[in-house]
Order: C-alpha cells, then structure tokens, then sequence
C-alpha cells in the first residue's frame, strides 16, 4: 500500500505541462475578451460573436454548434476556482499517469476523455432539449398565464420586462400581452439551448479513474476526513455523488456532471481495451 503526497511542482512531465500551460493561456486570452468587450464581428442577428460562442461547446440544437467545440472547450474555463482545482488535479494525478504511459499513451487518454465527456453531455443535453421544446411548443398552442409563471420557475429564469406580468395579471385575456408571452417563452428556450459548457472537468475525471484503476489502494488525506482514503473508494464516491447530482437536475446547477461521468465512462472503456490488448506492460 502506498501513500500519495504530492510534493511539489517540480519533474512535471512533458504532456501536463504543456495542458497546464495552454489551459492557463487560454483563461488569461478569455479574461482579456471579457475585460476589453473583444469579440470575433457581428452574426447576422447583429450580436457580437464572443470568445465562448465560437470556442465553447453549445449543444447541437444551437445554432452556435461547431465540431472543433469538442476540442477548444476542454481547454476553457469559467472562473478561477474551475480552472484552479481542474489543474491542481491534472497535475497531481497526470503526471503519475504520464509517468507510467509514457506521453502519446497519456495525450491520446486524456483527449479521449473529454472527447468522450463531450459527447455524453451533448446526448443528455439533447434529450432535455427536445423535451423543453415541446413544453415550448405546447406552450405556443396553449398559453396562459398559471403556465407562464410555472414555465419561468421550473428553468430559474427571469424576464427582463418587470412590467409585464403584473400588466398581464390585470388583463389575463389580452391578445397582445398572450402573444408577448408565447415570444417570451420561445427566447427563453433560445436562451437554454444556446447556454455553452466550459472546462477540462471530463478528461480530469477520466485521469481520476484511471488513477483509482491502476492504483486503486493508494490513499488520500482528504479534507474534513481525519483517516486516509483509498482511491478506489475516493473514485466511487465521486461517481455516485455525479450521478445523483445530474439525475436531481436541480434549478440553477450549472456543472455538467453527465460530462464528469462521460470522461469515467471513457476511461473505463479505453483501459479496458489496453489492458485486453497489451496484457504483459499495461501496468
């Protein structure tokens, strides 16, 4: 049984690294667009393009979506606590991982990851589209004001227009004040769809896997617990608290656990075909 402590920031491997610094760049490149009002020109409906519309990843039913927002996303992050922790965990447990793989193993793992992290949030992501746009389309055959408000509370939203529902509850049966509503609630689930996903969060966890794959009775002073934690266990809590997390769906929870669970998801897979395919130098 070993006992992990991190000791410093020295030896870091090629791989991580590099991530680390190519992640730190492109937060500083993201700070600058958002401090300055940089933007990459105007779309057609006269918006400015941002940083994230074009880098981060938007769900397929955005007109927003593009293929390399599977790659530039990893590599984005939306604060400095994201980016923070998403480092300190790629550096602490990749590069013990670069160590054992060797750099083209550990890149093609890591990228795999969030590849694969992406792809299981855009599928979950989808599904809950296509089940807000047809509340959204009922709404447009039925409109009235009960479901406006409930529509409203049950995505955590707010309209900017303080005065309208106060004026439609003095005139519940107005024409103009319905079809306000109906654009209201059609721009709001514009609002949702086109909402990007941030972060190395589905490679990381998919090195955490790892780690507790290979290494599964390391253990981990982990804060609050005053006794030594395994990794296996360490893995499986993190597992079980993602998957919680993302069946609850709870209003206003902003972090994509389904893309946590897609990057363990693919680090189980591609271990599994390493070691089936190289049983004698997996480890």
């Amino acid at each position: 049984m070993t006992d992990f402590r991190p000791r410093g920031f020295q030896q870091i491997p090629l791989v991580v690294r590099n991530l680390l610094i190519i992640n730190v760049l492109v937060f500083l490149t993201q700070l600058l667009f958002e401090s300055r009002g940089l933007s990459f020109g105007v779309s057609p409906s006269g918006n400015p393009v941002t940083f994230d519309d074009v880098f981060a990843l938007h769900s397929w039913q955005s007109n927003k979506f593009r293929w390399w927002q599977m790659f530039t996303h990893m590599f984005m992050h939306g604060g400095f606590g994201h980016i923070f922790f998403n480092m300190f965990a790629l550096w602490m447990f990749g590069r013990v991982l670069e160590g054992v793989w060797g750099p083209q193993r550990f890149i093609i793992f890591y990228l795999v990851c969030g590849l694969g992290a992406a792809l299981c949030h855009l599928g979950v992501l989808s599904l809950e589209n296509v089940r807000l746009y047809n509340m959204v389309m009922a709404y447009q055959d039925h409109p009235s004001l009960p479901s406006f408000v409930d529509f409203l509370a049950r995505h955590h939203l707010r309209i900017n227009n303080t005065s309208f529902l106060p004026a439609w509850q003095s005139d519940p049966n107005s024409v103009m004040l319905i079809n306000k509503s109906k654009d209201l609630v059609y721009s709001a689930y514009m609002e949702i769809v086109g909402n990007p996903t941030v972060g190395a969060s589905g490679a990381v966890f998919g090195l955490l896997f790892a780690f507790g794959y290979l290494f599964p009775n390391t253990e981990f002073m982990v804060y609050l617990i005053p006794v030594p934690v395994k990794a296996k266990w360490l893995v499986a809590v993190y597992a079980l608290v993602e998957l919680s997390q993302g069946l609850a769906h709870s209003a206003g929870d902003n972090i994509a656990h389904f893309a946590h669970l897609g990057g363990m998801l693919f680090a189980f897979i591609l271990l599994r075909i390493w070691k089936s395919r190289v049983r004698n130098d997996f480890y």
